[in-house]
């Protein structure tokens, strides 16, 4: 593990009568920029600086008059989190970032490379509600949610980092698989998609975004009803209600039934495939027996399963599958369901920005 600078910086207290130009779509700036009397011209420069030229401040924002920088400047901000802590993983793929919030509050977000591609794993809370026993997030306890701007700004924190790096490239993948549950903050993660899609900002295809759940059954029913574009990953962990319990408090609020006809929901309504994640735990749901349980489960649902290894967290004492029995899993889920599924490569392990390892310090 490398220790980057580990750059401190006090939260700055903003505004709150400003507006943060990340929260905002592009027609909401557009029509916020000709409410002053602007041509939409200048809406559009704007809008380029902080989505092409990845501008962190004003003074990034070149060949613009005077008279609409300091219209800016009086009413809109910018709102970059500060890094606080930035490390990097022995594995040389990943590197994982602290940012501040306004209030104190702390966050993490995670680069990683893989073949071909990067990808942005973003926070959607400070903390998280739902206590997975073995999620660092869960286990430090739910403190608020973020907005769309503060989502948008991890991305774009990323996006500026991976086009500084030794092997510059742009950003083509996001996931909602940080701290928190997204579909616990579900109106700010779909104000912050649309930004995020906007062929003329980022231009992410929702294909490369997904959006990751433990089992919100409104959420998904809203995201099925709404024909919300991007992919969904329903974190299952176990196959039968008392073993998602066990795993998942919040299964106790969405049992499994209910869960399974809201995932049968949205893919009859979309047409569209499902991902289920297991995080596998030795001895414990990576059985023969729970393979054939899950393949019952999910059997006839156009569904891709993503097999994690446990990563260790202090709170929690299993310890992760071994690879045979990943693969004898796997090799269940093919032969007698027909379900495609990966073991999911383990990236930053070593710094603790694997799946479920990502926490605020204390």
């Amino acid at each position: 593990m490398r220790l980057r600078g580990v750059r401190r910086s006090v939260a700055i207290l903003l505004d709150p009568a400003t507006t943060d130009l990340y929260s905002l779509t592009r027609p909401e700036l557009r029509d916020l920029v000709e409410s002053w009397g602007f041509s939409p011209v200048h809406a559009a420069k704007a809008w380029k600086f902080l989505y092409l030229g990845l501008a962190g401040s004003f003074d990034q924002f070149p060949d613009l008059p005077r008279r609409f920088r300091e219209r800016l400047l009086a009413e809109t901000r910018i709102g970059t989190l500060p890094v606080r802590a930035e490390t990097e993983s022995s594995d040389g793929f990943t590197r994982k970032f602290l940012l501040g919030l306004s209030d104190g509050e702390l966050i993490e977000a995670v680069l990683m490379r893989f073949t071909g591609r990067a990808t942005a794993c973003v926070s959607s809370q400070a903390g998280c509600a739902m206590g997975c026993v073995f999620c660092a997030t869960g286990q430090m306890g739910y403190r608020r949610q973020l907005s769309a701007a503060e989502i948008v700004s991890q991305v774009v924190h990323v996006a500026r980092a991976l086009g500084a790096s030794a092997d510059p490239r742009r950003l083509r993948n996001v996931v909602f698989m940080g701290m928190g549950e997204p579909l616990h903050n579900y109106d700010a993660v779909m104000r912050a998609v649309r930004v995020l899609l906007d062929p003329s900002g980022l231009g992410l295809s929702a294909e490369r975004i997904t959006i990751s759940t433990v089992g919100v059954v409104p959420g998904i029913r809203r995201m099925a009803d709404e024909a919300s574009p991007v992919h969904l990953a329903v974190s299952l962990h176990a196959a039968t209600q008392e073993g998602r319990l066990a795993l998942i408090p919040a299964a106790r609020k969405w049992p499994l039934d209910e869960l399974m006809d809201a995932c049968r929901h949205y893919c009859s309504k979309l047409g569209r495939r499902i991902f289920f994640e297991l995080t596998l735990i030795d001895g414990r749901n990576d059985t023969a027996d729970h393979a054939h349980a899950v393949g019952r489960l999910i059997r006839g649902l156009p569904a891709q399963v993503n097999l994690i290894p446990l990563n260790p967290t202090a709170g929690y004492g299993g310890t992760p599958s071994r690879s045979e029995a990943a693969r004898r899993f796997q090799r269940i889920l093919a032969d007698d369901y027909a379900l495609p599924s990966t073991v999911r490569q383990r990236r930053g392990i070593d710094i603790a920005a694997g799946c479920g390892q990502l926490a605020a310090p204390a």
